[in-house]
Order: C-alpha cells, then structure tokens, then sequence
C-alpha cells in the first residue's frame, strides 16, 4: 500500500490522539465501518465470519479472547490470499479487503482504512484506477466525515455521562 495515502484521514487521527489505548472502541468502530463499505468484495467465508465477529464484540456478543482469536485469523487468512489473478486487477479488491478486515479486527483503523480504499478504488476502476490518486478521493472523503462523526458521537456520550 502507501501510494495513496489519505493525509486529511491522518490529521484527523493524531488530533483526536486515534492511537492512544482508551481510543480502542473508535479505532474498531471505524475499522469496522470502513470495512463494511467493502465487505461484498471478501470471498472467502471465514473472512466474512472475522468480520462479523467484529460486529459481535462491538454489540457486546462476544468477549476480548474471543475478538483476539478472530483477529489471529484474519491476519492469517489475509496472508494465505492466493492473490489476484485477473488482468484488470478488480481480484485485487478481494486481497484488500481481507487485509482491511485483518487490520479492522486488530484494532489498527488507518491500516484498515487504507486498504478498505484501496479494495473500494480496484473494484470500481480496476488496477489502472489506483495509479490515479483522485480515484480514492470520494473514499478518503467518506473516511474523514465517519471517524470525525464517530470521534463526535463518543465525545457526546462522554459529556453525558
């Protein structure tokens, strides 16, 4: 990865301090809602399973033992992606994805996000859309909008409390 980075997406992180530990529910929540946007492109079943395991711990459905074995998984299924054979470079998006889950579900929400555009930007254009930075515009916008909502909505609650 790392040819489009979303700069406004990392701005936004270290200003709300995204990486710090008591920001872990927001860096799952927005891992998990970037991967969402994506996740018609997963193709193997115990992709999509990590993935909605994720959703469970969230809800609160599942314990942390259990999220930290999904995310051993998905890391492991992520690497086990016999990649993309297709010319026009849309299997990619499949490759992206799974790592978007992976990095979701280990609480890295940047990593997921960059991946999550990047399977967003090879399922609509295909390889050649990714050399074209402005292909992952209408994504990084999104990003920034649901983490700052996200960032709002915690802010809210805890002003609540």
């Amino acid at each position: 990865m790392g040819a489009a980075v979303n700069q406004a997406l990392e701005h936004l992180a270290t200003q709300l301090a995204l990486n710090e530990p008591d920001h872990e529910r927001l860096r799952l929540e927005f891992g998990y809602d970037c991967v969402l946007r994506v996740k018609h492109f997963i193709e193997e079943p115990a992709v999509a399973d990590c993935l909605f395991g994720l959703g469970q711990f969230l809800s609160g459905s599942i314990d942390r033992p259990r999220l930290e074995a999904l995310a051993t998984q998905a890391f492991h299924l992520a690497n086990q992606h016999p990649g993309s054979k297709s010319i026009d470079g849309a299997g990619h998006a499949a490759v992206s994805a799974t790592y978007a889950v992976a990095n979701a579900l280990a609480g890295k929400a940047l990593q997921a996000a960059e991946y999550a555009a990047y399977a967003m930007v090879y399922g609509q254009g295909g390889y050649g859309a990714v050399t074209d930075r402005g292909s992952f515009e209408p994504e990084f916008a999104w990003q920034v909008q649901r983490l700052a909502s996200l960032a709002g909505q915690k802010v809210r609650k805890e002003s609540e409390a």
